[in-house]
């Protein structure tokens, strides 16, 4: 997994909006990183039309 920082935040990984239905990739890895102890959220970038899960702040 190769984390891109920002000034104000890391983004940890990127998922493309089209996923099946029922299907939130983003969010479960979003979910895996917070109870592995870090803050991600799922935020939507929509100049790319993806899913990134990111930390705020630049921690890793």
């Amino acid at each position: 997994m190769a984390a891109t920082s920002t000034p104000n935040r890391t983004v940890l990984e990127r998922f493309p909006a089209g996923g099946p239905r029922g299907s939130w990739p983003a969010e479960e890895f979003a979910a895996d990183r917070r109870s592995a102890g870090q803050p991600a959220e799922v935020v939507m970038d929509l100049r790319t039309d993806t899913f990134l899960v990111i930390v705020r702040g630049g921690a890793r």
